[in-house]
């Protein structure tokens, strides 16, 4: 093992390691002994195709990656390479071992001991980055760079207050129906615009037990809450049984009628979504995901296989992306992205302008380019894909939605509005209280003839 691996203990082994509660499906449905008669129906039924084995579910290894992994990881097998434990074991997270991979520019050497986030990238993730060009979309969000250092006026390290909101632990209370549940604050990769980079991968928010139950505790008292959002860090970084304990105790609060999870792991850690994890989640519904996708080169065919088999489940999968500068602040790469996100069956959910966190400036575009991307996309593309623009408003103000101007005014009862192609319509608008289009008196001769003629 290299030595800037990190030990498998610190990550696959968790305190406070909670029993599962899973149910065997094949004990409640037994095969028929053999010899012995299948039931049989006595109606016609359809069919499901025969699953094929899970060995054979993951994409074919490209000819690029098995070129880096035998480079670079030398002795592993595409086995190890498709064991989302051995990704997270042999993670990138030290600028020694980052140089060998990807030869790193003045600005990058120069953010080693001076950010805030620590620095982690799946072997995976890296192997997407060409190593010969520093200004890749992919390399811009996971590698540091001295631009991490300037601090702007308007940027703080809680930009949304969120701690002010925060009545136990780990739990932020910011809308009336809803509650944020931090469950951990590892992620396999870190993105350098995290607006939680104060708290993630600095061992602040352990995925204990204890810390659980109180956040659990909270929601079981407030009647309120009927949605939970489960993020981090990274939720599905935790292993099956850890995952599913949260699950099951949310699932026994009557008033709990929606469980989300927050993700990043189909577009850095695709191999972590299992047929044994998907089995368990799909018996939590109504269970949602939302994912985080930043550029179309995320959106791979392990992404693909790996959202194929989430929504195969039944579960809703909506997308999460954060508007940033040089890496997806154009219409055509954002339209592409969308575009691809809606072939894995992944609806846009958000485009968020990115947070005002500490050292964020290289990364934050105006407020207009976010308008201009909306206004690109609509009506020229299906309205499906084309997401909502918000700002997560500074001081726990929470989403605020942004839209382009299409209303121009109104011409008497007309109002006038335009079109995607910024061409002028009316629409007919009057004021119904005051000039209600029929009269009480005409309205009663109306329904009187209609009566007759019956």
């Amino acid at each position: 093992m290299h030595k800037a691996e990190a030990p498998a203990e610190t990550l696959i082994i968790e305190d406070d390691e909670p029993p599962s509660g899973r149910l065997a499906l094949d004990t409640l449905y037994p095969a028929p002994p053999a010899g012995q008669p299948s039931i049989q129906l006595t109606r016609p039924v359809f069919i499901l195709p025969a699953r094929k084995n899970t060995s054979s579910r993951h994409p074919k290894l490209s000819p690029e990656t098995k070129a880096f992994q035998k480079q670079f990881f030398p002795g592993s097998t595409a086995r190890d390479w498709h064991d989302w434990q051995w990704q997270v074991r042999h993670r990138i997270h030290t600028y020694e071992r980052l140089h060998q991979i990807l030869p790193l520019g003045p600005d990058e050497f120069l953010a080693e001991h001076a950010v805030q986030l620590p620095l982690s990238i799946t072997p995976y993730y890296a192997s997407l980055i060409p190593k010969d060009v520093p200004d890749h979309p992919l390399r811009r969000c996971v590698v540091p760079t001295a631009g991490e250092w300037i601090k702007l006026p308007c940027e703080s390290d809680d930009p949304l207050g969120e701690d002010h909101q925060s009545p136990v632990p780990g739990l932020v209370h910011r809308y009336p129906d809803r509650v944020l549940f931090l469950l951990t604050d590892f992620c396999s990769t870190y993105c350098r615009y995290c607006t939680r980079s104060r708290v993630v991968g600095h061992g602040g928010i352990r995925a204990s037990r204890a810390r659980w139950e109180k956040a659990i505790a909270y929601i079981a008292a407030n009647p309120s809450v009927r949605d939970v959002l489960l993020s981090g860090g990274d939720p599905l970084t935790l292993s099956d049984d850890r995952l599913e304990w949260v699950l099951s105790k949310l699932r026994q609060i009557p008033h709990v009628e929606i469980i989300r999870i927050g993700t990043k792991v189909p577009a850095v850690l695709p191999q972590r979504i299992t047929p044994k994890l998907v089995k368990m989640l799909k018996k939590y519904h109504p269970l949602w995901l939302s994912l985080h996708f930043t550029h179309p080169d995320e959106c791979t065919p392990e992404t693909a296989s790996a959202c194929a088999l989430l929504a195969d489940a039944g579960i809703p999968l909506g997308s999460q992306t954060v508007l940033l500068k040089k890496i997806n602040d154009t219409v055509p790469v954002m339209t592409q992205l969308m575009h691809e996100l809606m072939k894995m069956r992944v609806r846009p959910y958000y485009l968020y302008q990115c947070d005002p966190i500490t050292g964020s400036g290289h990364f934050r575009t105006a407020i207009a380019k976010g308008l201009e991307i909306i206004k690109g996309m609509r009506g020229f593309t299906t309205g499906y894909a084309v997401p909502t623009y918000v700002v997560d408003a500074p001081g726990g103000g929470g989403k605020i939605p942004l839209m382009p101007e299409y209303v121009s005014g109104r011409a008497g009862d007309d109002l006038v509005l335009t079109n995607y192609e910024n061409r002028p319509f009316t629409y007919p608008d009057p004021d119904l209280e005051t000039h209600p289009a029929v009269s009480a008196t005409e309205a009663g001769s109306m329904a009187a003839s209609w009566e007759n003629r019956q």
